[in-house]
C-alpha cells in the first residue's frame, strides 16, 4: 500500500476542513491535542504507526456525509459502527479477497470495483475516482461510497432489508448474510453503536450540523431551500397556485428564499399542499396525455418517501424512483424534460415526481397489456416481476390509505381512479 497521509489537510478539502474545526467536540480533541486552527493537523497513530480516526472525528465524518447526501436515508451511527467493524476506523488497510480476487480498501472496507460500479450505474458522483482511485483513501470519499453501498443493500435483490441483514452482508457477504456464521457480526455492531450513541447523542448532531452545512456549497446545503434546487420556471408555477401561496406566506417565506419545512431531526419535507401542487404542475406540463392524476403522485410520495426531499431509507427521492431507473426512462423512453447524470438530480422534488409519473405510466401498459390499478401501485412499490398477494398486497392498503388524505372530502368517491 503506497498511499499515506500525514495531515487530515492532505486527504480533505478546504471546506470539509472548516466543518470538521466547527465541530465542538472535535475542535475541542484536537486543541487538546495541541493542534491549532490554521495549521496542518496530524492524524492520529496507534503504536504501529497506523493512521485511524478517533471515534469524535469518525461520527462527524459520518454524520456530515450523511446529511449531506443520505438525509433520512441512513443513521450516521450506524456508518459509524460499520467503520468500527470493518477497519476499527484505521484510514490505509487494505484486505485483499482470494475469492473475488478484489481487494477492499480504507476505513469502510470498499473495493474499487463497487465504488466504480455505484458511480456508473448507481449515480453516485459527487466524487470522481474513475482517474485517482486512491481517493478512496479520503475519509470523506470512503464514507460516501461504504454509505452509497449500505444504502443499496436495503434493497438488494428487489427486496426490503432489514439493518441486521445490511450489516451482516455489508461485513460477511451477500450470501452469509442470513448464516449463523455472521450472527456475530450483528452483535459486535450492536455493541459498538450502542458504545457511539453513549458518547453523543443525536440531538447534538441536529442541531450543529444542518446550520453548518447550509452555507457550503454541499447538497445538504442545497436542500435548506427550494430556490437552489428548483429552477426559476418551477417556482414561479408554485407560486402561482392560491394554496401555496397561502402556506408559504403564512410562514413568512419570500420570493428567492424559500425554505422547506424540516421536522425535528432536520430532514427536509414537502407540505401535502406543496406535494400535491408539484404533482400538478408536473402533469399538466408534461403528462397530461397518461392519464395520471395528482391524487395518485401524491399519495405515492407519501407512502414512497413519507415526504422526505431525500427519501427514506432505499428509496430515493421525493417519488422514490432510483437512479438506474430514471436513466432509462430519460435515455430510452424520451422523457427528457428534467436531465439525470447523478442521483443528486433525483433530490429535486420535480425531477422526482416527474420520473415518478413517467413510470407509472409505463407500468400501466406493462408487457403490452393494459395493467389494473392493484397491479399499477404494487408493481410501482415492489417491482413488476413482485407482484403478489403476500409480497405486495399490502402496498395497496398503504396507497388507498394515503390516497384519502389528497382526495377533496367534498366529492364522492366510488373508487381509485389512478389512470
Amino acid at each position: 500500500m503506497a498511499v499515506s497521509f500525514k495531515y487530515w489537510d492532505d486527504c480533505l478539502d478546504p471546506e470539509d476542513m472548516q466543518l470538521m474545526w466547527a465541530d465542538p467536540q472535535v475542535s475541542k480533541e484536537w486543541l487538546d491535542a495541541g493542534e491549532g486552527q490554521g495549521q496542518k493537523v496530524h492524524l492520529s497513530r496507534d503504536p504501529d504507526g497506523e493512521a485511524y480516526l478517533t471515534q469524535t472525528e469518525m461520527m462527524a465524518v459520518a454524520v456530515i456525509t450523511v446529511h449531506r447526501h443520505f438525509k433520512s436515508q441512513l443513521d450516521p451511527y450506524m456508518i459509524g459502527a460499520l467503520a468500527e467493524i470493518a477497519s476499527g476506523r484505521r484510514l490505509f488497510v487494505d484486505t485483499y479477497d482470494r475469492k473475488t480476487k478484489e481487494t477492499k480498501l480504507g476505513m469502510m472496507q470498499v473495493t474499487t470495483e463497487v465504488a466504480q460500479w455505484l458511480g456508473r450505474e448507481l449515480g453516485y458522483k459527487y466524487y470522481d475516482i474513475e482517474e485517482d482511485v486512491n481517493l478512496l483513501y479520503w475519509p470523506f470519499v470512503n464514507v460516501y461510497f461504504g454509505a452509497a453501498y449500505a444504502k443499496w443493500l436495503f434493497s438488494c435483490d428487489e427486496k426490503e432489508r432489514t439493518e441486521e441483514f445490511v450489516v451482516r452482508a455489508y461485513k460477511g457477504g451477500k450470501k452469509k448474510a442470513t448464516h449463523k456464521s455472521s450472527s456475530p457480526i450483528f452483535q459486535r455492531y450492536l455493541y459498538v453503536k450502542d458504545a457511539l450513541l453513549s458518547m453523543r447523542q443525536p440531538e447534538s448532531f441536529n442541531e450543529l450540523t444542518p446550520d453548518l452545512l447550509a452555507n457550503s456549497s454541499s447538497t445538504e446545503g442545497q436542500l435548506i431551500c427550494w430556490d437552489s434546487k428548483v429552477s426559476e420556471v418551477d417556482m414561479d408555477a408554485m407560486w402561482s397556485q392560491p394554496d401555496v401561496i397561502k402556506e408559504w406566506t403564512k410562514s413568512g417565506e419570500r420570493r428567492g428564499n424559500v425554505r422547506f419545512s424540516h421536522d425535528v431531526k432536520k430532514r427536509p419535507y414537502l407540505s401535502r399542499v406543496e406535494v400535491k401542487t408539484v404533482a400538478e404542475i408536473t402533469i399538466s406540463r408534461h403528462l397530461s396525455t397518461k392519464g395520471v392524476t395528482p391524487e395518485a403522485l401524491a399519495a405515492l410520495a407519501e407512502v414512497c418517501s413519507m415526504r422526505f426531499v431525500h427519501g427514506v431509507r432505499s428509496r430515493t427521492g421525493l417519488m422514490g424512483i432510483d437512479y438506474p431507473t430514471a436513466a432509462w426512462l430519460y435515455r430510452d423512453c424520451g422523457h427528457r424534460a428534467y436531465t439525470v447524470s447523478s442521483v443528486d438530480d433525483l433530490y429535486n422534488p420535480f425531477a422526482s415526481m416527474y420520473f415518478g409519473a413517467a413510470y407509472l405510466g409505463w407500468l400501466s401498459q406493462y408487457e403490452g397489456r393494459e395493467r389494473s390499478h392493484e397491479f399499477i401501485v404494487q408493481a410501482y412499490l415492489g417491482g413488476p416481476e413482485n407482484v403478489s398477494l403476500q409480497e405486495t398486497g399490502p402496498f395497496w392498503n398503504k396507497f388507498l390509505e394515503a390516497l384519502k388524505l389528497y382526495q377533496d372530502p367534498k366529492k364522492e368517491h366510488t373508487g381509485c381512479c389512478i389512470l
